[in-house]
């Protein structure tokens, strides 16, 4: 079994690669509709519909393509790349729409930003 560590992974929306990347997280869960029936011990359930989400953490840097193109409201294809993005390496892709973000700057820190997404439609798992 394969691990990774975190700085092999590297997030992109659409083609380009987000830049200064501090972190980053997605999340796809699933409605659950319950089927119960009157004769059942315990409740039972059907797996209903899928959803993601996720966010983006950085420092902030103006002059980044893919950080530019993320502004709230934006639609977007934004692309997870778990254990990086060379041949043969699994990423996860789907369309989201780019619902925050948070800015951030101490006096003895680096400006940073926060991207959040919700997906809109389903999340794919691709290889490079």
């Amino acid at each position: 079994m394969a691990n990774h560590k975190g700085s092999e992974g590297t997030v992109h929306v659409g083609t380009d690669a987000v830049a200064e990347i501090r972190s980053y997280s997605f999340e796809e869960t699933v409605s659950t509709i319950e089927d119960t029936t009157i004769a059942n011990d315990a409740k039972t359930f059907k797996a209903g519909q899928t959803s993601f989400s996720g966010s983006v953490d950085v420092f902030w840097d103006e002059a980044d393509t893919a950080q530019i193109a993320m502004t709230v409201g934006a639609s977007i294809t934004i692309k997870w790349y778990p254990e990086g993005a060379d041949s043969t390496d699994k990423y996860y892709t789907g369309s989201a729409i780019v619902t925050s973000i948070n800015r951030s700057a101490t006096i003895d820190g680096m400006v940073e930003a926060s991207y959040g997404v919700t997906g809109n439609g389903a999340l794919t798992l691709s290889t490079v």
